[in-house]
């Protein structure tokens, strides 16, 4: 048995896998595309390495695309013979495999659980405390993530290498929370430890961002350049951040610029950089910027992954793409998917019939709320979706927007008001507000 330079206990024998797996580790860490090469070396120089396989399980699901499901499940079956012929494993290896399994049908909630209370006397374990987080970030699950962080935090070495990392989840943990001064200050902490925890780096943009400190969440992200500019595609999420503040600044080219250049340098499927790319337009089509064919490549996209309701989070990106281009054929299959959806048993399905469904009509314009308790009973639910409250914000632009066109200036009034209990007032909504004759000031 091993404990690595992260503190998980391993049962490899082979110094080179655990190199290489260390070293997948800091790439789950820091968003590098080093990951997946560090892990395929781990299984090469180790193919019974229990650990190895099932990262690879997690990273599959964590993509939330319907094709993964089997290489996630072939990860599960690997990681289970991997613990036979390791005579049963550390039992490090045997809390991940049975989070996994938990995963692989569906029940994310679950394995989050299992990480947490297999790993809770040792709460700051690097690895299964990072897949937990993901796992309840996919789900909402702010509380969670919360009580998990502020326990590793507790027990936390601040030497060990995982010290930076884990603080920057634990203040982006915070920032959920609308705890912003004291997310601003572990975030800021962790990226002195670590310059290479770009999840830091994005707590403290979020800070700056909800708080509407425009100018510092530009200076913040654009002095940050040479740490996220190394992430894999998290890079485009950094700069979908500093896309926003730029629009809210009021600066339309650089917006145009970023989106083209840093937001959507390519044109991938990935249900994150969709999102980035589908709620940016939104939002700038919303404040007056003429955004061209860019909606046709997202629709495009949406429409090719439309029968996919594996993440309702990204289904609801889809469809909001396919509104934008008024394919109302791939809208209404989509919407139907998602119906079917919660019909189902798993975590997912449990988000379609909470919020997915009544979003999803929202988003294709086949309904608007129709009263104040269905709109709180929405906002209230929204966090199911996924994601963090930014991203989500999206979602409560557009419900305002919805019942801003039924003409219920109360019910805009009011989503505003709830919105503020998160962020501050900006440009889009003052727009919406306006544009339905309401002011929250007056």
């Amino acid at each position: 048995m091993k404990r690595d330079a992260y503190g998980l206990v391993t049962s490899t024998d082979s110094k080179d896998a655990q190199r290489a797996f260390e070293g997948a580790v800091f790439g789950v860490a820091t968003h590098r595309p080093s990951t997946g090469p560090a892990l395929q070396m781990t299984i090469a120089a180790d193919p019974h390495h229990v650990s190895g396989h099932v990262l690879k399980g997690f990273a599959n699901l964590i993509l939330a695309r319907s094709e993964l499901a089997a290489p996630a499940a072939d990860a599960l079956k690997d990681a289970r013979t991997a613990l036979a012929v390791k005579s049963g494993g550390t039992g490090d290896e045997r809390v991940l495999v049975k989070a996994l399994e938990a995963a692989v049908d569906g029940l994310f909630s679950q394995a989050a659980d299992l990480l947490d209370y297999g790993f809770e006397d040792r709460p700051s374990v690097f690895l299964p405390f990072k897949i937990s987080q993901a796992l309840r970030f996919m789900l909402g699950d702010a509380a969670g993530m919360l009580s998990a962080s502020t326990r590793a935090v507790s027990s936390l070495d601040p030497t060990s290498n995982a010290a930076g990392f884990i603080l920057g989840c634990h203040a982006f943990s915070l920032e959920e929370h609308g705890r912003y001064q004291e997310a601003l200050d572990v975030g800021q902490r962790a990226v002195a430890l670590q310059p290479d925890d770009s999840w830091g780096l994005h707590a403290v943009s979020h800070v700056f961002e909800m708080r509407g400190d425009t100018k510092e969440g530009i200076d913040w992200l654009e002095g940050s350049r040479k740490a996220w500019s190394r992430c894999n595609n998290f890079s485009f999420h950094m700069a979908w951040h500093l896309a926003l503040l730029y629009l809210e600044r009021g600066d339309h080219d650089r917006v145009l610029q970023i989106y083209d250049d840093e937001v959507r340098p390519q044109q991938t499927d990935d249900f994150r950089d969709m999102a980035n790319a589908v709620s940016l337009l939104w939002r700038m089509q919303q404040s007056g910027i003429h955004v061209g064919s860019r909606w046709m490549d997202a629709a495009e996209i949406a429409n090719r992954r439309k029968a996919d309701t594996t993440l309702i989070f990204a289904a609801l990106h889809n469809l909001a793409a396919m509104v934008a281009i008024d394919d109302r054929k791939g809208v209404a299959e989509l919407v139907a998917q998602i119906d079917a959806k919660a019909l189902g048993m798993d975590d997912q399905a449990r988000v379609a019939a909470e919020i997915g469904v009544p979003m999803a009509r929202v988003l294709a314009g086949l309904d608007a709320p129709a009263d104040q308790r269905m709109i709180d009973r929405m906002v209230a639910n929204l966090p199911k979706i996924g994601g963090s409250n930014a991203q989500r914000d999206f979602f409560v632009l557009a419900l305002a927007k919805a019942v801003g066109r039924s003409g219920d200036n109360a019910a805009v009034s009011r989503i505003g008001q709830i919105r503020q209990r998160l962020k501050a007032d900006d440009r889009l909504f003052q727009s919406i507000e306006q544009s339905v004759g309401v002011s929250l000031s007056a």
